[in-house]
């Protein structure tokens, strides 16, 4: 059975900060940096990206459509 690979982008100017997208990641994919984007706005990141298996949480719960979701099919 192949397994999926994800990974998540964070429209940066888009995102706000809120960090709603990180305690619904179940596998600690999602931090917040250190920069700021135009707005002032500490931003998403994936700071674990081996992890991500594309499950779209972050995707769903993002109130500013900020993050958009992909997956692969990767052979075991």
């Amino acid at each position: 059975m192949a397994k999926v690979k994800g990974a998540i982008v964070v429209n940066t100017e888009v995102c706000k900060g809120c960090e709603v997208c990180i305690p619904v990641c179940p596998e600690d994919v999602i931090g917040m940096t250190a920069e700021v984007n135009m707005k002032g706005y500490h931003y998403a990141y994936m700071k674990n990206p081996q992890a991500c298996t594309g499950c779209t949480n972050c995707a769903i719960v993002c109130p500013d459509r900020a993050i958009s979701v992909y997956r692969v099919k990767v052979s075991a």
